[in-house]
């Protein structure tokens, strides 16, 4: 298990994921010398789990960042819970392995803790990460979900990715790879949107019944809801504030916490550093 402030969950195929993770994604304008000044404080203050994805083009800098603590030890590789995903361009199956490559390659480690699919909706293959046409519409692609499934499969067999999962998976989604014909692996978890306003209590109950883990894949701070875009921005919300007051916490912390006693792994995305060292407490 690793070490860490943060307890683990056990997932379905034996390994531990921190319930608290780290995540990197941040807005394109965001300065790069920032990102990294951020995961450095973020390992400094015992956030073991980092979770990045290829289209968020953070994986260089997470990489950068892990292999200079390794270097000074502050951390060793096994102490490190790294999740990435593959992008809707690449589900072709031919794709997914060469994908997953080079997430390893920016990350400079042999494998990851946890490859995801990010999205069940496959996009053109190619350079672009949002393939449109002359409209301006995306250019969508067919493929079979359940042939990606295997593709992520055998990263899993050869060792490049510890445990397998999916993002953004709804339950008839989730079933269709839960009865595919020959499964060898089933998805450790499900990473979607997921907070107190949309708290998804039912995909909740079918992972639970499932083994499946369900993390929350859309950070605390950075979104305002697309529930009900009149409401308060999330860390705006009067409840939170009345809860953080009278716990005397702040109102991230509360959030993160209504996640973890759900049984839900957590992730903190916060662009100021004074708030890395607040949420894993």
């Amino acid at each position: 298990k690793m070490n860490s402030k943060c307890p683990n969950i056990e997932l379905n195929d034996g390994h531990f994921i921190p319930v608290l993770g780290f995540g990197t994604a941040v807005p394109e304008e965001f300065p790069k010398s920032k990102i990294k000044e951020l995961i450095k404080t973020a390992i400094d203050v015992g956030f073991r789990h980092f979770d990045s994805a290829s289209v968020y083009k953070t994986e260089d800098y997470v990489g950068e960042v892990i292999q200079s603590k390794i270097a000074d030890g502050t951390v060793r590789r096994e102490d490190i819970f790294l999740t990435s995903k593959v992008w809707c361009n690449c589900l072709r199956p031919e794709l997914v392995r060469s994908s997953l490559e080079q997430s390893l390659k920016k990350f400079q480690v042999d494998y990851v803790n946890l490859y995801l699919m990010h999205f069940p909706t496959a996009l053109k293959p190619g350079e672009n990460d949002f393939p449109v046409d002359e409209h301006g519409k995306l250019i969508f692609d067919t493929v079979d979900l359940c042939a990606t499934w295997e593709a992520l499969e055998k990263c899993k067999d050869a060792g490049l990715a510890k445990s397998i999962g999916v993002s953004n998976f709804n339950r008839r989604q989730l079933e269709m790879i839960l009865k595919k014909p020959g499964l060898k692996h089933k998805p450790v978890c499900n990473e979607v949107e997921c907070h107190p306003y949309l708290n998804q209590m039912k995909l909740l109950e079918f992972c639970k019944s499932n083994d499946i883990v369900l993390n929350e894949g859309f950070s605390l701070t950075v979104f305002h809801s697309r529930v009900d875009p009149s409401s308060p921005v999330l860390l705006d919300e009067p409840v939170l504030h009345f809860m953080a007051k009278k716990y005397n916490q702040t109102p991230a912390l509360i959030a993160l916490r209504y996640q973890i006693q759900r049984g839900i792994v957590a992730l903190s995305s916060t662009l100021k550093e004074k708030r890395v060292k607040e949420n894993i407490q």
